[in-house]
């Protein structure tokens, strides 16, 4: 396992500037509800607006609106997510569903569906875990049977985050009994008869997270994605994307910038800006260098998970250290920002460490890969 240390380019370095100053007129301070990370507000507009600037899909294929890197599409999600951004319309589908496509779709699928991601037209939810197949997800029985001009599907997913405002799921499903190879994967338009999306409430009272019932859909063979029995392996290579981004040591971005402002400055508050500051150095360079990488035509999925692992306790730690300091319980709610957040951070940050892979499996992700290496 080697993260390389890498330096930005000209063009990658003034790249950060241009986004800044799109965000600063596009959402002015109070014009929006600030998001925790990735799971910012559904603006389909917003996501429109970034498409028009070139700013999603960018490490697609250029015929397809791509033609940037997976480094370029880094440095935006940063900046985006460092102002608590509305991101959610084109998240799953800029950061994986597009890339995935682009790999293993057909040159129909991927006609039609890659300029869509790119321009912000359409949105992606992952139909991945089960209610008894959450981190081990090759135990899932959702199941595709094959039919005359297509598939037949039955099954439930859950925590399907998304699902309720998005156009399309990307789902996998058992068309065989061979626990990795009889898995396969197939692009849904939410409003295919006998899929039933139902949100489920949160603690902090967001519905973002879903339940899908599937009861006797049919999906046409051209809703496949990729060789039948390959679904494991293109579900592999998409964990190297959604794991090892910024995405994971980002989400209290909008708490930690108003604490520094509003933070005391004796020591142990120092110490602890100065603990917090390391480890993020430490995590943006570890994500820059599995975005290189994923540029070479890598998969970093033992280095994806590595970084998830890490950054998902910075973030659960992050919350910990600011309540130290804070002094006392904030008020969902409250009118003031900082405290209304924070308020939120503190009921969801246990689900930091088990979405996208609890610490635990990931861990023996770890352990595996360095065993083989």
């Amino acid at each position: 396992m080697i993260f390389a240390p890498t330096d930005l380019t000209d063009s990658e370095i003034a790249l950060p500037g241009d986004v800044r100053r799109f965000l600063a007129e596009r959402l002015p301070e109070g014009s929006y509800t600030k998001g925790l990370g990735m799971v910012g507000g559904t603006d389909p507009e917003f996501s429109r607006d970034l498409g028009k600037r070139g700013w999603l899909g960018m490490a697609l294929p250029a015929p397809y609106g791509g033609g940037r890197s997976t480094v370029e599409r880094l440095i935006v999600v940063e900046e985006l997510l460092a102002v608590g951004a509305p991101v959610g319309y084109h998240w799953v589908g800029d950061r994986q569903s597009g890339p995935s496509i682009a790999k293993n779709g057909t040159d129909a699928q991927k006609e039609f569906f890659l300029p869509r991601i790119a321009r912000g037209d359409v949105s992606f939810a992952i139909g991945m875990s089960e209610p008894d197949a959450g981190s081990d997800l090759a135990a899932l029985r959702s199941r595709a049977i094959q039919v005359d001009g297509g598939w037949l599907v039955n099954g439930t997913k859950v925590w399907t985050s998304g699902a309720a405002t998005a156009t399309h799921v990307l789902g996998l499903f058992r068309t065989g009994e061979h626990k990795y190879r009889g898995l396969t994967q197939f692009i849904i338009d939410v409003d295919t008869p006998g899929l039933t999306i139902s949100p489920i409430p949160f603690l902090d009272g967001s519905r973002d997270f879903c339940e899908l019932s599937f009861r006797d859909v049919f999906l046409a063979d051209s809703c496949r994605l990729g060789d039948i029995g390959a679904g494991w392996t293109q579900n592999t290579d998409e964990l190297a994307l959604e794991r090892g981004g910024v995405d994971r040591w980002m989400s209290t971005m909008t708490i930690l910038e108003a604490w520094l402002a509003k933070a005391p400055h004796h020591e142990n508050a120092l110490a602890d800006m100065g603990s917090i500051v390391a480890r993020l150095w430490a995590l943006h360079g570890m994500s820059l260098s599995i975005a290189r990488m994923v540029d070479a035509g890598m998969s970093p999925v033992m280095e994806a998970a590595l970084v998830k692992e890490m950054a998902t306790r910075f973030e659960q730690d992050c919350v910990e250290i600011i309540l130290h300091h804070y002094g006392h319980a904030p008020a969902p709610g409250a009118p003031d920002e900082f405290e209304s957040l924070l308020a939120r951070a503190v009921l969801v940050w246990p689900s930091w460490t088990i979405r996208g892979g609890t610490s635990e499996i990931l861990r023996n992700v770890i352990a595996k890969g360095l065993g083989t290496a």
